[in-house]
C-alpha cells in the first residue's frame, strides 16, 4: 500500500499548485483531493520499493539457477552426443 505521509505530501503538492487568487481550499476540498488521489493510486496497483527489490532478488535468484540448469543440460548433450 502506499505510504500515507507520501499522499499527504502529493496532496499538498496538489494544493500548492492552486492559483493564490482561489483562496485556501477549505478542509472538506483537501480531503475529495487526498481521497481522490489514494483512489487513483489503489487503481494503478503499485507495489512499494521494498516489495519490487524483494521480486528483484527472487527473479536474480530463478534466473541463476535458469542459467545453471541450462549449462548442466547442454554438459548433459554434449556428454550424450560424445557416446553415440
Amino acid at each position: 500500500m502506499f505510504n500515507p505521509q507520501h499522499l499527504d505530501g502529493i496532496v499538498k503538492q496538489v494544493l500548492d499548485a492552486i492559483p493564490a487568487e482561489v483562496g485556501q481550499a477549505p478542509e472538506q476540498f483537501k480531503a475529495q483531493v487526498k481521497a481522490k488521489i489514494q483512489q487513483a493510486l489503489q487503481e494503478m496497483d503499485l507495489v512499494t520499493r521494498e516489495e519490487f527489490e524483494i521480486q528483484q532478488q527472487v527473479l536474480a535468484k530463478t534466473r541463476a539457477k535458469l542459467d545453471a540448469l541450462e549449462a548442466k543440460l547442454a554438459e548433459f548433450e554434449q556428454s550424450g552426443a560424445q557416446n553415440r
